[in-house]
């Protein structure tokens, strides 16, 4: 069974129908710009999730770790079936998936390029 948090901050149950609903995807991001209207440091990433995906848009408070100009370029995994999010001006059409370290966060990338789309299951 998987863990996640509630609303209330306590860890509930999901089930693993739960965990196969999401759709987590292998994209690259094509651009990466400072997100001047966020209201925490943030950066707005445009994603290439393939042929069927194709790019969605992401604001992703990432900062701590990456410049923009790092993103660009690189293979991250992404879930491609949120419903869209406006954060100030911007739709962000997909979560970029990280690790919440010590350091900030991390991206979470294949070990191994991989082709854009590529479903993690």
């Amino acid at each position: 069974m998987l863990l996640f948090k509630s609303g209330k901050g306590s860890i509930g149950m999901a089930t693993f129908d739960d965990f196969m609903k999401i759709d987590i995807r292998v994209g690259e991001v094509v651009r990466a710009e400072v997100f001047e209207k966020a209201k925490k440091p943030a950066y707005k990433l445009w994603v290439d999730f393939g042929e069927e995906i194709g790019t969605k848009q992401s604001s992703a408070q990432i900062t701590q770790l990456y410049s923009a100009e790092e993103l660009v370029g690189r293979q991250v995994l992404g879930v491609v079936n949120f419903p869209p999010r406006q954060v100030a001006d911007f739709f962000s059409e997909v979560l970029v998936l990280g690790v919440y370290a010590e350091q900030g966060v991390v991206l979470i990338q294949p070990d191994q390029t991989v082709k854009k789309g590529d479903k993690l299951g």
